[in-house]
């Protein structure tokens, strides 16, 4: 099935009424890692138990990137994969860990093409924000952690898959506000070897000193969504979408 145009991007649309995301059911939105094809993720609709009548949308990011020699896949924005891997082939772990300190050049306009997305979304399709859960994994899930701090907006809910903290502290302006209200769901392996473990508990310890309800699954596998995770986002849609 051919992904839509949904705003700035392209929307791969599953679930509903139509099994094409139409209806008026609630809703989840997961965007895909770094370098991954825009359908990476579209598998997940079959897998994971949400709830009956929940449509699916699954933005492919807006940028292609060389992945391998002659092999491309899609980003949320550049991770200038050739310093990155200058720096891990040293040895200097330290400088890797220190760029995701930094805020990258690409992370407002994906965040703002996301947006604008959902915006589309809601006016074409009828999805409700109150009813929409957010999330993603690795870089994706980096983007609409962005999205749900900045616009200060928890949705139903945000799913953090093998994701970490970004620039510092910045998010934690926008966690403070949302306190309460967020929900979030945050999984990640005990032996990734991409985005520390112990990165991704400063991120749930973020949004814990926020007062923001925590669901911890942490696993023994890498950077991937093993079937523990599976049944733990299932089990965290339906309690935030209302077992639809």
């Amino acid at each position: 099935m051919e992904p839509r145009t949904f705003g700035p991007l392209r929307v791969h649309a599953r679930g509903g009424d139509d099994h094409r995301g139409g209806g008026d059911g609630p809703a989840i939105l997961l965007c895909h890692g770094f370098g991954a094809p825009g359908e990476d993720l579209v598998s997940l609709c079959r897998v994971i138990d949400a709830g009956r009548g929940v449509r699916w949308f699954f933005p492919e990011a807006p940028l292609e990137v060389e992945v391998g020699p002659g092999m491309h896949g899609r980003a949320w924005w550049d991770i200038g994969m050739d310093r990155l891997m200058t720096l891990l082939m040293r040895g200097d772990i330290d400088g890797a860990m220190k760029r995701l300190d930094e805020v990258p050049e690409g992370l407002a306009p994906a965040r703002d093409a996301l947006a604008e997305t959902i915006e589309v979304l809601v006016k074409d399709l009828g999805v409700r924000r109150d009813q929409l859960l957010v999330g993603g994994f690795s870089q994706g899930a980096m983007v609409t952690t962005e999205l749900v701090t900045h616009l200060r907006e928890p949705f139903a809910g945000l799913a953090v898959l093998s994701g970490t903290r970004l620039g510092g502290d910045r998010w934690q302006t926008g966690l403070d506000a949302l306190g309460e209200r967020l929900s979030a769901f945050i999984s990640h392996g005990r032996r990734d070897p991409l985005l520390p473990f112990g990165r991704a508990e400063i991120l749930r310890d973020m949004m814990t000193a926020a007062k923001a309800g925590v669901t911890w699954v942490p696993h023994g596998g890498a950077h991937e969504i093993p079937p523990v995770v599976v049944n733990g986002l299932g089990t965290f849609a339906q309690a935030r979408l209302g077992g639809a």
